[in-house]
């Protein structure tokens, strides 16, 4: 079996030689000047970046193990205006606020964005949203709810919030992953982690 790989070089192999802000808005964009070691040995030649400085998100994929239902919302995302609808089906998520536990973001958010009270709570990955351009990191939780009741339409109105939380089928939600409805990449992740631990997640919460 190969052993994991473990990087050799570290932060420290990298120089800043210049950073300034760009522009200060809903998210901080940054452009660096920058050297980095090579695989080879030495250094690379000055590097111009820019990077957004976006703090740490949490999502939550919301399943009811006895309905073996899932909660996805709609909404619409700017990003996404390219393709034939920007309404995309997405999980329940939200920025850490300063001092803010993961887990309070999550039980937050949830009931801010799809009016569901988490009952319980299983890690699932923390991952980076897009190192190459994005300091933002992402972790991700299943949440345990009661879909009976759940649905509606939802949102904070001064966060200019319009959100739509949908109840599937469990294999609905599998199916629309395999035919690209489901496109985005923390509900791509979260759902593909579902799958891989279905039944001991059931074990855990029946």
């Amino acid at each position: 079996m190969m052993k994991p790989h473990i990087p050799e070089l570290t932060a420290t192999d990298v120089e800043i030689l210049k950073q300034e802000v760009i522009y200060q808005g809903h998210m901080k964009l940054l452009k660096y000047e920058l050297k980095y070691r090579l695989f080879a040995g030495g250094w690379s030649p000055v590097v111009i970046r820019e990077l957004f400085q976006s703090r740490h998100a949490v999502g939550v994929l919301l399943f009811d193990p006895l309905r073996d239902e899932i909660v996805l919302i709609e909404e619409f995302r700017l990003g996404a205006l390219a393709q034939k609808s920007p309404w995309i089906l997405e999980l329940v998520a939200g920025i850490i606020e300063p001092n803010e536990a993961v887990t309070e973001v999550a039980k937050r958010e949830s009931q801010e964005e799809a009016g569901c009270d988490v009952l319980d709570l299983i890690p699932m990955v923390e991952y980076w949203t897009s190192p190459g351009i994005s300091t933002g990191r992402f972790s991700l939780f299943c949440g345990r709810i009661d879909s009976s009741k759940a649905g509606g339409i939802f949102g904070l109105s001064h966060e200019h919030e319009d959100i739509r939380a949908h109840v599937f089928p469990k294999d609905f939600v599998y199916n629309a992953l395999k035919t690209g409805e489901i496109n985005n990449a923390a509900t791509i992740i979260a759902v593909q982690w579902l799958q891989l631990h279905e039944f001991e997640i059931k074990q855990k919460w029946k």
